[in-house]
């Protein structure tokens, strides 16, 4: 077969660029290996502790790697710089070492903003975030993506056939272990969102007396709208094993129970990355419940649906290519999915709401108004 086209040189070039786009998605799960790796190791965490840059000698040592590994360590450093969680800082022109050992004594490390997220004391437990996306049980079920494709079988998903017919949600429930780390995760995440929806989000709590905050797990999210609106009484809506033992305090509760059947009335209620976990018609019995609950009594308010919208032309490509990883990953995990405009719209007129407004506060994410 020929391989170069009339014009040799374009040709070639085009055809090895082509090559490293093969090769970048060959290897792209090594990175992400890699910054799993360095989670698990404490890297980012001793780098914090050290307060200023660090040498490849004084975190081997902060982090007990054996001398003969450092070599190797040194190896998985050239990743996680190149990846945007370590900053390099070199020595100055002129004054590099001879020798490897001493460059190494010289050349320092320090966190950016995206290797600070990533410590285990960081409050939007980013880190947390990712060693559940990345554990093994979510990461297999990967493997038959395509054989799922071709099946034939309807109301499965890669994950329940790699489970023995266990769906995640029935899984975690049975997984304490990794539905801590799900909690943890989703928590760290409802902090982040919450901070940047009582700050930037605020006109939408306006005329809001109570809320209920659906499936809002442990109640990182429910606590700061309580905590920046003292007048607003929350409630946390989540399953009785999610609730179990957890303890409201002045204008904040956990209630038990199941969305599908009962939404506690309130004026406002929130769904925070609830919608995408769904089917379509599971997600219209959801939104008629909450419906329900803010249209008691002949009285409106309105749902705060937090969710991506697939599309949104003001983000840029990574926030995109996020959209779309996401949205795999309700494929293959449950039977939801990431949804555009369109879509969202179709699900909120089939359960009954007359209009929506999308506030797009929050990144690859929106806060969107839903109203009877």
């Amino acid at each position: 077969m020929e391989l170069v086209g009339k014009n040799g040189e374009e040709s070639t070039r085009e055809l090895l660029e082509a090559q490293i786009q093969v090769w970048h998605h060959a290897y792209n799960f090594i990175t992400s290996m890699t910054v799993k790796a360095a989670v698990e190791l404490g890297l980012p965490d001793a780098v914090q502790a050290h307060g200023v840059p660090i040498s490849l000698p004084e975190l081997t040592s902060a982090l007990g790697i054996p001398q003969p590994k450092a070599q190797h360590f040194h190896r998985l450093l050239r990743v996680i710089v190149n990846s945007g969680y370590l900053s390099l800082h070199k020595p100055p022109r002129g004054h590099e070492a001879n020798d490897d050992h001493h460059h190494q004594e010289v050349t320092r490390y320090s966190l950016t903003t995206a290797g600070r997220l990533l410590t285990r004391d960081n409050p939007y437990k980013a880190g947390a975030y990712l060693r559940m996306v990345m554990a093994p049980l979510l990461m297999g079920p990967y493997q038959s993506m395509a054989t799922w494709l071709k099946s034939e079988r309807e109301g499965t998903t890669p994950f329940s056939e790699a489970h023995g017919g266990k769906e995640a949600w029935e899984f975690m429930a049975a997984e304490p272990e990794f539905a801590g780390l799900f909690n943890e995760a989703m928590g760290g995440d409802s902090r982040l969102i919450a901070e940047l929806v009582v700050k930037d989000g605020r006109d939408a709590f306006q005329g809001v007396g109570s809320l209920v905050d659906v499936g809002g797990g442990t109640g990182y999210l429910a606590k700061a709208i309580a905590a920046a609106f003292p007048h607003v009484d929350c409630t946390v809506l989540d399953l009785p094993h999610v609730v179990s033992g957890l303890e409201g305090s002045g204008n904040l509760k956990y209630v038990a129970g199941d969305m599908f059947v009962h939404v506690p009335e309130a004026d406002a209620v929130i769904l925070k990355w609830v919608l995408h976990d769904w089917s379509d018609e599971e997600c219209v019995r959801i939104l008629e419940k909450a419906k329900a609950a803010v249209s008691s009594k002949g009285k409106l308010g309105k749902v705060m649906v937090i969710e991506m919208v697939v599309g949104n032309q003001s983000l840029d490509e990574k926030s995109v290519g996020v959209q779309y990883g996401f949205d795999m990953g309700m494929m293959i995990s449950v039977t939801g999915k990431e949804r555009d405009e369109e879509e969202l719209a179709k699900l909120f007129f089939q359960a009954g709401f007359t209009s929506y407004h999308i506030n797009p506060i929050l990144g690859a994410r929106a806060l969107i108004e839903v109203y009877p």
